[in-house]
């Protein structure tokens, strides 16, 4: 199998592709504007705003996905050490034809899964003890689809970008505020009060808008993703199954390890809540349950299983 071949045998997904072009594109020109009007208001510091923003988004770009891997818990796995989880692994490769990633697994009874990457070679793949003590063989190669699906059609690496705007607008306030407060307190220039007034409300803006951009993609990309790994393996039935599983466990792991898990909800293959209140159900990054049940239903009644 060639380490350069970037296609697979996914069903490609035009409306997940012009959804992550828009996104990208609006998210784009907010980042553009927040950064002119922050140096519209801090004349003097535009070199400064530049470095740090450009260095916050190759940090971003080049490190986030192993940041949140180490976060997670994950450590890479041999074939020796892990060979059900490399063999499901191997089957999904071969069915899509696409480079094996690197597999990991995260030592944690919330049962789940994750893909990071930036490409197909430099994708890894990573489940949990929980999940893999749950999942029947077919249930967990359904579940490794979906996410390697996130790698094949390069969410991974639209969602990493698109969430970058979110730490820019935090740590761009947080400069400017130090600025504009510095300047307000040694002269008597308007205009750095003003910036300290309304730099705060504007990069509040661009998180909420950045944010709400994130998660309307985020919920279309898993529902894409159970489509794409449902017709993969043609076993949509073993991957509502998983589904099912991982979502009814959800209630039996202990609330301290939903916590950790929780920040980590975009990367996982079901949402972790530590609360059925939780404000994350509101503004999910996944999609609810019964509808990503119902296209699993859908697509087997179009396969004839």
């Amino acid at each position: 199998m060639s380490a350069s071949r970037t296609h697979s045998r996914y069903v490609p997904d035009r409306g997940l592709t012009t959804r992550m072009v828009t996104t990208m594109f609006l998210i784009g020109l907010l980042y553009v504007v927040f950064v002119g009007v922050l140096m519209a208001f801090l004349r003097g510091s535009w070199p400064l705003i530049l470095l740090i923003a450009g260095a916050l988004f190759i940090a971003q770009f080049w490190f986030s996905d192993r940041i949140a891997a180490y976060s997670m818990g994950a450590r890479e796995v041999t074939p020796e050490q892990a060979p059900e989880l490399h063999g499901a692994v191997d089957r999904i490769c071969a069915l899509a034809d696409m480079p094996k990633p690197r597999v990991a697994i995260a030592d944690t009874d919330v049962p789940n899964a994750f893909a990071t990457g930036r490409s197909q070679n430099t994708a890894l793949v990573c489940a949990t003890t929980g999940l893999l003590r749950r999942l029947e063989p077919d249930e967990l190669e359904g579940v490794l689809a979906h996410e390697l699906s996130h790698v094949a059609h390069r969410d991974v690496v639209v969602m990493t970008i698109a969430a970058f705007l979110g730490v820019l607008a935090g740590a761009m306030a947080r400069v400017a505020l130090w600025g504009g407060f510095g300047r307000a307190g040694h002269s008597r220039d308007g205009g750095a009060a003003v910036a300290v007034l309304l730099i705060p409300v504007i990069s509040a803006v661009v998180y909420i808008i950045g944010f709400l951009l994130t998660r309307l993609l985020a919920r279309y990309r898993e529902l894409s993703a159970d489509r794409a790994a449902a017709l993969l393996t043609g076993r949509p039935s073993s991957l509502a199954s998983a589904l099912t599983k991982v979502t009814g466990q959800m209630g039996q792991i202990p609330t301290r390890d939903l916590r950790k898990a929780e920040p980590y909800n975009a990367f996982w293959f079901a949402p972790a809540f530590s609360s059925k209140e939780s404000l994350g159900r509101l503004l999910s990054s996944h999609p609810p349950l019964e509808r990503r049940l119902d296209q699993l239903a859908r697509i087997s009644s179009q396969l004839g299983r």
